[in-house]
């Protein structure tokens, strides 16, 4: 552990120019890639939310431009969800308080004498 830190602290105080320049070049290549899977990481789930609330999937891809995740939040939020609510299956619904028992009319008085 101690030979790798050692390593480390004689490449920073001596950095190589043709090592610094593969780093470069190796970044270069690879940071392309990490930036387009990261945007399939955001893009795909709110493609499908908007599907669900009715909009246009393609509004998803105003992820891409700057500011435009702003926009998208503010559209999802405050417009009007075209979407039906989807039918319960399962039990029949129950009243929302037990039922009230049958009226019976109270027996009649008897006369006064």
């Amino acid at each position: 552990m101690h030979h790798l830190a050692l390593i480390l602290l004689q490449a920073i105080a001596q950095p190589d120019p043709e090592a610094a320049k593969h780093i470069v070049l190796a970044m270069f290549a690879i940071l392309p890639i990490i930036i387009l899977v990261a945007l399939a990481i955001v893009i795909v789930p709110f493609w499908f939310i908007c599907k669900k609330a009715g909009f246009s999937p393609w509004l998803s891809l105003l992820l891409i431009v700057p500011m435009g995740n702003l926009v998208l939040y503010y559209l999802l939020a405050f417009a009007e969800w075209k979407v039906v609510p989807v039918p319960q299956f399962g039990w029949p619904p129950q009243p929302p308080y037990p039922p009230q028992p049958p009226f019976t009319p109270p027996p009649p008085t008897p006369p006064l004498a």
